[in-house]
């Protein structure tokens, strides 16, 4: 009789162990799903991207002053949506917390090296983060509709969170080999996506919000294009 209570308890034990194993991979992956739902219908490919006027490329780490690889493939990509005619001016967004770093000047330099006129580039040094960028754009920069460049493991997220901040947003996937830092990347938007669903609810300020700025109305007035 003991034994068989002994069994019995033990069963009710691993029956526990496993629900809450369930329950917690359910509670882990339920932000990633969010942000694949949200943005499932907006993903496209560089030739059916909707026309927009302004293009978002998040940053991406330099190495040396120069933008990393996956940096320079999005914003080779963005570069060619400028030159397509998909998009009219480009908004690099990235880190500029410290003097000797600044991930937007990199991006304008490499932009401009590759066929985007300079009046055509729009900086935002506070882009500490996808949220942070995405906020900036709307209240900052005034986009109310754009285009997103970055790598397909990011662009859920990032498209998510602009369509939270108020932005109409459309993604480009940049893709990868399969290497380590695509693993990586892959694995990080798991934990990402737990803080993203906190930024969708709270709409935190970002890190930096400053004044209004005219960047953007000024590049699509030098492209002949009217904001909006």
């Amino acid at each position: 009789m003991m034994r068989r209570r002994q069994r019995t308890g033990s069963r009710r034990r691993q029956r526990r162990l496993v629900r809450g194993a369930v329950l917690g991979c359910v509670l882990a992956l339920a932000p990633a799903t969010w942000t694949h739902a949200v943005a499932g219908d907006r993903l496209r490919s560089g030739t059916d991207v909707p026309v927009s006027d302004v293009a978002v490329v998040f940053g991406a780490g330099l190495w040396k002053g120069r933008p990393t690889p996956y940096l320079a493939h999005r914003l080779d990509a963005a570069a060619g949506l400028y030159r397509a005619g998909r998009v009219r001016v480009v908004l690099v967004t990235g880190d500029n917390s410290r003097t000797e770093y600044d991930e937007p000047e990199a991006m304008r330099t490499y932009l401009t090296e590759h066929g985007v006129p300079d009046d055509r580039i729009v900086l935002d040094h506070a882009g500490f983060d996808t949220w942070d960028s995405c906020a900036r754009a709307k209240r900052i920069f005034g986009v109310d509709r754009a285009v997103l460049v970055t790598q397909g493991f990011h662009i859920h997220r990032a498209v998510a969170l602009c369509r939270a901040a108020g932005v109409d947003a459309y993604g480009v996937g940049v893709e990868e080999p399969h290497d380590s830092v695509w693993y990586y990347g892959t694995t990080r938007e798991l934990a990402a996506s737990g803080k993203a669903a906190l930024d969708a609810v709270f709409r935190p300020d970002p890190r930096f919000l400053g004044r209004r700025e005219p960047g953007v109305t000024e590049a699509l007035a030098a492209a002949g294009t009217p904001a909006g």
